[in-house]
């Protein structure tokens, strides 16, 4: 299955070109589904057909699904306070009804990679088009099943599983209920979920599609996309331009904002492949509209994003990893070595990435960012690299 992401500035029109990519691959015969995370129905106001907490058809091969994430939010607690249910009565905890409970800040993103994660285990569609939140948020959505596994794994190591036996004792010595059983289950549920989740976005068949309105805005917020994308591993399938202007008289007042725009395109055309949308003059609603937009299926060609690992043993005795990072400025590149862990932060973004196998048998020697990758030395540490095994 593919999936594409897509994702572009606040009021790009990312869920219109959501709907009208997914319409397209659906009129091409490929079972598709789009998703949304939105609590308004905007996704079924441009498909022209309503939208809600189950998939529903709305076209010939086109399937929509608007999960509820007030529903999702109250399960999750509903059994939180069930496998809690010791520790809440030992503090004499009042337990929340689910009339009362109302979905917390992020509830809504929580429920979409959720819904990513149970229509890729389906195995029912050919391809997935999820409709991101704008740009800085869906950057923050994508880290998230990455960031908390390793924090579960931090926090609750399984290893630590092992005293499982030690706590019944531990229980009647202290004389009250220990919780560590249920901790441990809930741990292990939730990083089973989130690898599920994690091997979606990281699947080399996943790319992501950004929506942006050529203009000064526009290519600020594309840089950032890509360069965000690119901390994150993630491949930009293509470059979406909307509300492209048509052309007008040199006396007209628009022809100023045209100027703006066709200055913008050529920038992109140099570095991304783009596709223009036209502006209708209106908000486009229902199929005529969206296939009037003509906004092209999924490329099939997209290369997935790769960070090797080039073997210069034998020629400097060293190892180097390459890690494209384009838009990267120096002033803004930060690396931090912590154990067998890298911290990578590129000006607004941080990640904290394992190092790859041989590299863990490394020291740092240095690093440097040239057109756009950053490639990072290592040299072999002779108290842990196998005699014999560097040339």
């Amino acid at each position: 299955m593919r999936t594409l992401l897509i994702t572009g500035p606040g009021g790009s029109g990312r869920t219109t070109v959501s709907a009208a990519t997914a319409l397209t691959a659906a009129r091409e015969g490929v079972e598709t589904l789009v998703l949304s995370a939105d609590r308004t129905d905007t996704l079924g106001a441009v498909l022209g057909a309503p939208t809600g907490a189950s998939p529903v058809p709305v076209a010939p091969h086109l399937t929509a699904w608007r999960p509820d994430a007030a529903a999702g939010f109250r399960t999750d607690l509903a059994a939180f306070q069930d496998r809690a249910r010791n520790v809440l009565d030992l503090l004499g905890a009042s337990r929340l009804d689910a009339e009362e409970v109302t979905p917390l800040p992020g509830a809504e993103e929580l429920a979409l990679l959720r819904a990513l994660r149970d229509a890729a285990l389906s195995e029912r569609f050919e391809l997935l088009v999820v409709d991101l939140p704008p740009v800085s948020q869906a950057l923050a959505l994508l880290a998230l099943p990455e960031e908390l596994r390793r924090y579960l794994r931090r926090l609750l190591p399984p290893e630590r599983q092992a005293a499982r036996a030690l706590r019944p004792v531990l229980g009647r010595l202290a004389g009250v209920p220990m919780p560590g059983e249920w901790l441990y289950e809930t741990a292990a549920r939730w990083d089973v979920e989130l690898a599920a989740v994690e091997a979606v976005v990281a699947d080399p068949g996943t790319s992501v599609r950004l929506v942006a309105e050529p203009g000064p805005a526009g290519a600020d917020a594309v840089r950032d996309a890509v360069l965000g994308l690119a901390v994150r591993g993630l491949a930009v399938e293509s470059l979406v331009a909307g509300r492209v202007l048509p052309e007008a008289p040199a006396d007209s007042w628009l022809a100023g904002p045209v100027a703006q725009q066709r200055k913008v395109l050529d920038e992109w055309g140099e570095r991304y492949d783009v596709h223009r949308v036209a502006h209708l003059g209106r908000d486009p609603r229902g199929p005529d509209d969206l296939a009037e937009l003509a906004v092209p299926g999924v490329n099939p060609a997209t290369d997935p994003v790769e960070w090797p690992v080039a073997d210069r043993l034998a020629e400097d005795g060293m190892l180097v990893w390459h890690i494209p990072l384009p838009g990267a400025v120096r002033d803004e590149l930060e690396l931090i070595r912590r154990g067998d862990e890298l911290v990578l932060t590129v000006g607004p973004f941080r990640r904290i990435v394992p190092l790859p196998s041989a590299l863990r048998r490394c020291s740092v020697d240095g690093a440097g960012l040239r057109d756009g990758e950053l490639r990072i030395r290592f040299v072999p540490d002779p108290a842990l690299w196998p005699r014999g095994s560097r040339g």
